[in-house]
């Protein structure tokens, strides 16, 4: 079967199709019921329309053909691999991919002035929504909600993939509706589902060019430009830095900053956890189920968390506090971090803790570095708003853990989408 381009095949016809096929190919594996595919197939089918004709476009359904998925290494969807003249270049495209760096793989497969005047013949062009959102997190995924079901044309727009950092979240434990704790990945989802039900459309795991509030204009991977009566700013906010020396350095090579993603790498090992607040002591006692050993370092004489974790923590044998202290370097030997320098911030004297790894939870900044205009902030850069979740910038309104509040949770998150959307819609109704 044919479309767009793209060929779609199964194992039997993958020695024919990819292995003596001459010249290029590239090979979606993609999955059902996977939100990265879906996001992938609108980029995937507008490439093989530019470079279809010089490199071979193909498609296998994974669950059907997991033997020879499995023979190639390749164990989630998407993923995508590049060859030619049968044999794999080496390169690998999984999860959310860009359009950018799957178009740079292809490229690859073709001789560069080929590639260039191919590229030419990419066409932007410009689509109009009722309402833009910025950001797919539990603030901005509610606000698709809202404004989709009040038949606005909406459409929400993220660098990742839906979720924000509720899908990296282990489990939300306070979420109404759920008795049992669920799993951040899967309440991002549902979040997502429902959005996409309520007509909301979806540009993820995309690259944001180039954004202009004041004319309410974002490109999206250079070549689309969206266009908006109202947009609502949820991008969220990202873990804070220590800035010291040895952080930038080792990042991924035993600094973390997401005990989700990284406690299962140190099973039985000892890591040092920075921060004494409810995030640095609940995710401490998400870590202890794998290691071995924990070292809390905080800057006070007590810790910050909620009482019932801090409470759990203390009690738990396996975790230790050095508190009053504060991390002065990142130390690594052989490429990975295994030293710790730190200070007494009583005495001033400076002590190592070895250790195997390190998670980072000093609290939050707000992602404000897609937008050069000039917001009323408050003293610690977040973006001050409203009732109603208005900007200073006219027409621009800003939802969940990048505006001045008091508490960042989920829920109150979910309530600044539910207000922007329902303030946007009525000006939409009133400008009518």
């Amino acid at each position: 079967m044919s479309e767009h381009n793209i060929s779609y095949i199964n194992h039997e016809e993958w020695e024919k199709e990819v292995l003596r096929a001459k010249g290029g190919v590239v090979v979606d594996f993609y999955s059902s019921e996977c939100p990265p595919c879906e996001a992938l197939a609108s980029k995937y089918e507008s490439l093989a329309g530019i470079y279809g004709n010089d490199v071979k476009f193909i498609k296998v359904f994974r669950q059907e053909n997991r033997d020879l998925a499995e023979s190639l290494g390749v164990k989630g969807s998407p993923t995508v691999l590049f060859y030619k003249d049968g044999a794999h270049t080496g390169d690998t495209l999984s999860g959310g991919i860009r359009r950018a760096d799957l178009e740079r793989n292809i490229h690859a497969l073709l001789p560069e002035e080929r590639a260039q005047q191919l590229k030419a013949q990419e066409k932007p062009f410009t689509s109009e929504y009722d309402v833009m959102i910025i950001g797919a997190g539990p603030a901005g995924m509610t606000a698709a909600i809202y404004a989709a079901q009040a038949k606005l044309k909406t459409v929400l727009v993220d660098r990742g993939m839906p979720g924000g950092n509720v899908s990296i979240t282990h489990q939300v434990s306070n979420y109404p509706g759920f008795v049992a704790p669920q799993p951040g990945y899967m309440l991002s989802h549902y979040m997502s589902e429902q959005a996409r039900e309520a007509g909301a459309h979806f540009r993820q795991a995309v690259d944001i060019t180039s954004v202009d509030l004041h004319k309410k204009a974002l490109v999206v991977d250079g070549i689309e430009t969206i266009l908006a009566k109202k947009i609502i700013l949820a991008t969220g906010s990202s873990p804070r830095p220590l800035n010291i020396p040895g952080e930038v350095e080792y990042k991924g090579k035993g600094v973390s900053y997401c005990a989700t993603c990284d406690a299962k790498y140190y099973e039985g090992k000892h890591v040092v956890v920075i921060g004494g607040g409810n995030s640095a002591i609940e995710e401490a006692l998400f870590i202890d189920k794998f290691t071995g050993k924990i070292t809390v370092v905080h800057q006070f004489d007590q810790l910050q968390a909620n009482k019932t974790s801090a409470e759990k923590a203390l009690a738990n044998p396996n975790i230790q506090f050095m508190f009053s202290h504060e991390p002065r370097a990142f130390i690594a030997e052989g490429g990975t971090v295994n030293r710790v320098e730190v200070e007494d911030l009583k005495t001033g004297e400076r002590k190592f803790i070895e250790c195997d790894g390190v998670f980072v939870f000093i609290g939050m900044e707000p992602n404000l570095s897609l937008f050069s205009e000039s917001f009323e902030k408050d003293q610690w850069g977040y973006i001050v708003v409203d009732d109603s979740m208005r900007t200073s910038i006219p027409d621009v309104f800003a939802a969940g853990d990048i505006i001045h509040k008091q508490y960042r949770q989920i829920t109150t998150a979910v309530a600044d989408g539910t207000i922007a959307a329902m303030a946007a819609a009525k000006d939409l109704e009133a400008q009518a």
